[in-house]
C-alpha cells in the first residue's frame, strides 16, 4: 500500500512538471496559501480570501460573461460617486477591480517568487457598500519562480489576458469607451500596487519597480505610460491618458493624470518625498 501511494505521488509529481510552463515549478497547496495570507496583510487591494464559496459570493466570470452583473456594478458606483455620466463610473470601476487584481498577484511574485493562479471560474467575489471588492478564491494554485525572467510573461497572462482583456471587452458592451483609457487604467492600477509594495515592503522596493516596469512594457500595458523612480523606493507613475476622475462632482486631477503639468507634477513627487522621510 505505501508503495502505490509513493508511485501515485510520484506520478502525481511528474505530471506536475510535464505540465508546468518554462521556467515554473509547481507549488503545493500550503505555499501557496501562506503567501496569500502574508500578502493579504499589507491591505485591502492585497487581501485575497481562501475556501470554499458560501451564500452571497459570486464567480468572478460573472463581470466577464454577464453584462447584467458588470453594468450593475457600474450603475453602482456611479450612484455612489453622484454623476451620471456612465463611461466616468466604468473607467473609475475598472480601474479599482485592475488595482484588486494586479495587487495579490503582483504581491506574491515580489514577496514569494510565486505565481498565483488565479483561474476565473475559481475565484469569487460579493459586493461591499465600500472599499476594495471582497475576493476569494475556491483553491488557490501556484508556481515557484525558477527562471525570473519567466515571472513577467506569467504575469500579464495572468492579470492582464485571463482577467483583464475580457472584463474590458464587456465594459465596452456596456458603454462606449476608449480602450487606451482602459489600459491606462490597467497600467495606473499595476503602478499603485508597485509603489504599495515599496512603501510596506522597502527592502523589496527594487523588485517590485523593475517587475513593474518590465510589465509596463509588454502588450496592452505598453506604451501606457512610465514608472520613474525620483528617489530610492520611491516609485511615480506617469500615465498617457485620463481616467475623467476629474469630471466628477468633487474630482480633481489624479497624480499620475497626463492633464498635470510637469512643474507640478514635479512638486508632488518632491512633497511625497518630504512627507515619507518626515521632513
Amino acid at each position: 500500500m505505501g508503495f502505490d501511494r509513493l508511485t501515485a505521488s510520484t506520478r502525481e509529481t511528474a505530471a506536475g512538471l510535464a505540465a508546468a510552463p518554462p521556467g515554473l515549478l509547481p507549488a503545493g497547496l500550503p505555499a501557496v496559501s501562506a503567501a496569500a495570507a502574508d500578502i493579504s496583510a499589507i491591505g485591502g487591494y492585497f487581501d485575497l480570501g481562501t475556501g470554499p464559496a458560501e451564500a452571497g459570493w459570486r464567480p468572478l466570470t460573472d463581470l466577464f460573461t454577464t453584462p447584467d452583473a458588470l453594468e450593475a456594478r457600474i450603475a453602482d458606483v456611479a450612484e455612489r460617486l453622484g454623476t451620471t455620466e456612465t463611461r466616468v463610473a466604468a473607467s473609475i470601476l475598472f480601474q479599482g477591480l485592475a488595482a484588486r487584481l494586479w495587487s495579490p498577484v503582483l504581491g506574491a511574485a515580489v514577496v514569494h517568487d510565486l505565481l498565483i493562479d488565479l483561474t476565473p471560474a475559481e475565484v469569487y467575489w460579493k459586493t461591499a457598500p465600500s472599499g476594495p471588492l471582497p475576493l476569494r478564491a475556491a483553491q488557490l494554485t501556484g508556481w515557484h519562480v525558477r527562471d525570473p525572467a519567466r515571472i513577467t510573461e506569467g504575469l500579464y497572462r495572468t492579470v492582464v489576458s485571463e482577467l483583464l482583456e475580457p472584463m474590458a471587452g464587456t465594459v465596452q458592451t456596456i458603454v462606449k469607451i476608449a480602450p487606451g483609457l482602459l489600459w491606462g487604467n490597467a497600467a495606473s492600477a499595476l503602478a499603485g500596487a508597485v509603489r504599495a509594495l515599496a512603501r510596506t515592503r522597502p527592502e523589496l522596493a527594487p523588485r517590485a519597480v523593475e517587475l513593474g516596469r518590465e510589465l509596463l512594457r509588454v502588450g496592452l500595458l505598453h506604451g501606457t505610460g512610465e514608472l520613474a523612480e525620483p528617489d530610492p523606493g520611491q516609485p511615480f507613475f506617469t500615465r498617457r491618458s485620463c481616467c475623467l476622475y476629474y469630471r466628477l462632482p468633487t474630482g480633481g486631477k489624479c497624480g499620475d493624470c497626463a492633464l498635470i503639468t510637469p512643474e507640478a507634477r514635479h512638486e508632488q513627487w518632491a512633497r511625497a518625498v518630504r512627507e515619507s522621510r518626515g521632513t
